[in-house]
């Protein structure tokens, strides 16, 4: 919106609601704004993650298809991250056990 835009909206809504009620109006339709932005990011996000998933998913399908070997840097790339986050779930599962053992 441009600059008359919103003069010409502040106008009307000091017309309709009122000096008293102008103010709250304004907030509430602040917070509703911030509101949806924060629901927009976290969807994106969400989505992004789930590209991502789905492209590492593939590159594994292909890295399999052939024979885990001579492979391209991109497939080679994402076998590694792959690698990288199942140790990483595998020693976060290690020391869940361990320390639930000591406290038994």
């Amino acid at each position: 919106m441009g600059m008359w835009e919103l003069v010409v909206v502040l106008v009307v809504g000091l017309i309709v609601l009122g000096p008293e009620r102008l103010p709250v109006a304004i907030r509430t339709v602040s917070r509703w704004i911030r509101t949806l932005k924060s629901v927009a990011n976290s969807v994106k996000a969400e989505v992004n993650e789930e590209l991502r998933v789905h492209e590492l998913h593939s590159n594994l399908k292909k890295a399999e298809q052939q024979d885990m070997s001579n492979l391209s840097p991109e497939l080679q790339e994402s076998v590694d991250e792959l690698k990288k986050a199942a140790q990483s779930v595998q020693n976060s599962y290690k020391d869940n056990a361990a320390s639930t053992s000591k406290k038994d």
